[in-house]
């Protein structure tokens, strides 16, 4: 492609396109585009960022998959009656969130679908190419951000990693803002290496995994012992529904559980408990007991409370990363983008988990887009995943 993504209109594909992260996501970029609100929450609007050729807010271009049909305004409406949204956001972007709308085609597969999965695939890859080439956009990516399904089990692949599929198959780069397997179902191991495309994920770090990748370093560079390390969340709206079910639940789980070990050394006792509360709508509360020893065996705890709004915590972080993975598709980046694990309680690649590290990993990862270092030469290129055959049938 001649011409820089600074100067061309590029699309971002968002699987669960009319659910409240998304819906986010489409009328934060509109706001912020036009000057409505500033960029809060979002690094590639800061100086770390600055010259990177990131491609700008107004050429971001949106459509993408989902089950569900409540129109983009409709939702924005709703989400701005339960707090999420500034009251008058919907109006004054209204013409984003209809055009968004118009480019949303539905998902599945839905119960009774007699297809096969590589039907499916090239069903959902089609809808993705063809939004790319009525749209005239230089290139898009795809992100999942969609409500956590259970953990696959067995050999047939879950939604997930239909869309997944499809969008190497439509030669786009892939993100998985979600626990859900995506990518990492084993019938496609090393299909996107295969396929020379930059992927990114799993599951967006925003709340309480965020603070242990920030607490679990500290107690171990204090050398402060500790012996147990429990959480409790409340959340509700579609992903309180969705993790009611323990197989989502445990697939959630797993990365704030991984972030401990990994920080610590050592899993701690204890366990994370999440409670399906739906009064609560799209804001969440995160509590955590941490009990640990001093000196001489002194018994100490620490407790935690986060309370957010979960979409527009997310949101700003699913900007970021497709602006980034966009650009990294642009310079000829393939394979794991390693170095944006500062987004993800489960990073893909050989990544640390302490936020510091993996913030000053990310600083160095912008400072080599500016400087225009090839793809051959980044993290991603060097982190040695595995080019397994093929999974992905006419990839």
């Amino acid at each position: 492609m001649s011409a820089s993504l600074s100067r061309s209109r590029v699309g971002v594909w968002l699987i669960g396109a009319r659910g409240s992260v998304a819906t986010t996501v489409v009328a934060g970029c509109a706001a912020v585009a036009a000057g409505l609100h500033p960029p809060t929450g979002m690094l590639t609007e800061t100086p770390v960022f600055a010259d990177c050729g990131l491609p700008p807010l107004a050429s971001l271009v949106f459509g993408g998959h989902d089950v569900v049909d409540c129109p983009l305004p409709k939702r924005a409406e709703q989400l701005a009656a339960g707090g999420v949204l500034p009251h008058d956001l919907p109006a004054a972007v209204a013409g984003e969130l209809l055009a968004a709308d118009a480019e949303i085609r539905p998902g599945g597969p839905a119960p009774g679908d007699t297809r096969d999965p590589d039907e499916v695939i090239a069903a959902f890859a089609a809808d993705i190419s063809d939004f790319v080439r009525r749209g005239g956009l230089a290139r898009a990516v795809v992100v999942n951000v969609a409500s956590t399904e259970p953990t696959a089990t067995g050999d047939a692949l879950p939604p997930s990693s239909l869309y997944a599929a499809a969008a190497l198959r439509a030669g786009c780069p892939y993100v998985n803002f979600t626990p859900s397997t995506g990518l990492h179902h084993p019938a496609l191991a090393g299909t996107a290496q295969t396929c020379g495309l930059p992927y990114a994920g799993r599951d967006g770090k925003t709340g309480q995994t965020l603070l242990r990748s920030v607490l679990g370093p500290m107690f171990a560079q204090r050398a402060l012992a500790v012996r147990a390390w429990s959480g409790t969340n409340l959340l509700g709206g579609g992903d309180g529904a969705a993790l009611a079910d323990p197989a989502a639940a445990a697939a959630k789980n797993a990365g704030k559980e991984r972030v401990l070990a990994d920080t610590l050394g050592s899993t701690p006792q204890g366990e994370v408990h999440i409670d399906d509360v739906p009064a609560l709508g799209d804001w969440k509360t995160a509590w955590d007991h941490v009990a640990f020893d001093g000196f001489l065996g002194t018994r100490m705890t620490l407790q935690t409370i986060w309370q957010g709004c979960d979409s527009a915590l997310a949101s700003p972080l699913v900007l970021d990363l497709a602006r980034l993975t966009l650009r990294t598709h642009e310079a000829g980046h393939t394979g794991p983008l390693t170095d944006l694990a500062f987004y993800f309680k489960d990073p893909v690649g050989d990544a640390p988990s302490s936020l510091a590290e993996q913030y000053a990993a990310l600083a160095r990862f912008a400072r080599r887009l500016r400087e225009g270092e090839s793809g051959a030469d980044t993290a991603a290129g060097r982190s040695g995943a595995s080019e397994g055959a093929l999974g992905v049938p006419g990839c």
